[in-house]
Parts: C-alpha cells; structure tokens; sequence
C-alpha cells in the first residue's frame, strides 16, 4: 500500500491569479511598489518569509499580514483544479493508495481550498504548516506527517512541481514525481525519481518506482 503525498499550488491547483494578485496588493500596501510590478512567480512554494527576506525586505511579517487579508477576501479561491486531477486522484485511490496534502500553504487556507474545489474527499488526512511558520519547511512538515500517520518513507512518495517538495521527500527518505504543468522548472527536478507531463501518468509513475 503507497502512501501519496501530493502539493497544492502547482501540482493539484492552477492557483497564480489569486496568489500573485495578493502579492502585489501585499508589496503595494508596504511600500514596495517596484517589487510589486516584477515577475512574482518564483515565489509560488517556498515560504514567503523566505522570499522576502532574500528580496531584501526587512518587514517581512508586515508584508505577510497584508497579503493574508488581501487573500482571504479574494484571492483565496481565484483558482482552478488542474485537468485531469480529480481522475487522477479517484485512479490512485481505486488501486488502494492512500492520500495525503503536504503543501507549504498554513493548512487553515489549504483546508478550506481542498473542500471548496472538492479534493478533500480524496485525502486521507491534510497537512499544511501553522500560521505562525512552525514546519513551513517542507522537509519538517513530511517528516510530522509521517509521524502522525504511521506511514513509512519507503512506501511513500512525495508529488510536487518545485525543488522544495524533492528536496524535503529526500530529506526524510520518500521517492519523488515531479509534474511540469506547475510552476517548477526542469533545473529543480534533478532530484526526482520520475517527471510526468499528464495527471494521469501519475499512477503509471508511482509503479514504476517500485511503490
């Protein structure tokens, strides 16, 4: 029995409207207007406090708050399920694996995103980091899930676009699959055990690691 455990933005979500409109609103309000006018893209899955602070912001809190509130009221659901995904999920799930969110979105937002575009029903359980950055890193947040659920690494794979989700399936010992109709690019897969085109090559992937 595999233990799938997949990303949000970029591998189950087509989510840059809404993130990156939140971004700018974010930027804008705190005084970084030039910031805000640049490609924003890069910082769809790492940690925003991260991003900000390599940006050479030195109020990264504040622009975090903004951006939370510009979210919540509009960006949050200014999104779209991928094609494919839901078809994907059911296959995976009708073969006995189980499944579960690792996304680097606080689970408070992925939450209310998985059940508003109906993914929910296909996971098992949900993990996201708090609000207040505890396991934001990825690796951490695997290696909790892990603990919570009783899986183990050896059976379990990590699915994402960007090189945060393989470097953290490395990390605690998953294989990896990374997508490319995400926001990763090619450079930050050399770590992966598989990289898929198509939703629905995901469960032909996963067996071909042996899981």
């Amino acid at each position: 029995m595999t233990a799938v455990f997949l990303d949000l933005d970029g591998t189950l979500m087509e989510s840059h409207r809404g993130i990156l409109a939140s971004l700018r609103r974010a930027l804008e309000s705190t005084g970084h207007r030039a910031l805000a006018e640049s490609d924003l893209a890069w910082m769809i899955g790492p940690p925003f406090d991260e991003s900000f602070r390599s940006m050479g912001l030195s109020d990264p809190d504040a622009v975090i708050a903004v951006y939370r509130e510009h979210y919540l009221e509009s960006g949050m659901f200014d999104a779209r399920v991928y094609d494919g995904v839901p078809d994907a999920l059911g296959a995976l799930r009708e073969s006995g694996a189980r499944l579960y969110l690792a996304t680097a979105k606080p689970h408070v937002f992925a939450r209310q995103i998985t059940q508003r575009f109906g993914l929910a029903k296909y996971m098992e359980r949900e993990f996201g980091p708090e609000l207040d950055g505890t396991r934001k890193w990825k690796g951490d947040l695997l290696a909790h899930a892990l603990a919570e659920t009783g899986e183990t690494a050896d059976r379990a794979v990590m699915v994402g676009d960007r090189e945060f989700d393989m470097a953290a399936a490395k990390e605690v010992g998953m294989k990896s699959v990374a997508v490319r109709w995400g926001y990763g690019k090619e450079s930050e897969w050399h770590g992966a055990g598989a990289v898929i085109d198509r939703p629905d090559a995901l469960q032909a992937a996963i067996a071909e690691l042996g899981l």
